[in-house]
């Protein structure tokens, strides 16, 4: 199944407190629970960003999860491939 990587543009998402985050994961969680054909795998919080790896049929999936939770999703990109240091080995 594809990988997308989501880019959510959310300013001061890096000053949320741990139990804002928990707050914004359950709500995402819920959500989820309707929508068996897609798994959240991680996300990465920055200053004014939060960056979702997620596993999904189709981008359409991916745009109507941030829809129904109310989440930004500024910018949806397949991923094509992937690589780490042992790429260069």
């Amino acid at each position: 199944m594809p990988k997308y990587v989501i880019e959510r543009e959310i300013p001061d998402v890096g000053k949320m407190t741990p139990q804002q985050l928990q707050g914004v994961a359950r709500k995402s969680c819920g959500v989820l629970e309707g929508m068996p054909a897609v798994q959240w795998v991680h996300s990465y919080v920055t200053g004014d960003k939060i960056y979702c790896v997620y596993i999904a049929p189709n981008e359409e999936a991916v745009r109507e999860h941030a829809q129904k939770g109310g989440f930004p999703a500024n910018k949806i990109s397949a991923v094509r491939a992937m690589m780490d240091p042992t790429t260069a080995e």
